[in-house]
């Protein structure tokens, strides 16, 4: 199976754009949030444009996309 990107509808705060960041990079959810959080602070907008733009882009996850690592 390919990894693909897309937005979390499972982990979500806002758009799901970050719990699918994490997903695929198999990383905590919440790390990925405060990198974010952190890099609006200090990036004077562009972030908050690139979030945006990212949310726009990268696809929904669809129902039966979640992959828990079985095979069924």
């Amino acid at each position: 199976m390919t990894k693909k990107l897309t937005r979390s509808l499972t982990d979500k705060k806002l758009t799901g754009l970050c719990g699918g960041l994490a997903r695929y990079f198999k990383v905590d959810a919440t790390l990925v949030r405060l990198i974010v959080a952190i890099a609006m602070i200090f990036s004077f907008g562009t972030v908050v444009f690139l979030y945006i733009i990212g949310s726009l882009i990268v696809p929904q996850e669809s129902y039966g996309g979640f992959d828990d690592g079985f095979n069924y």
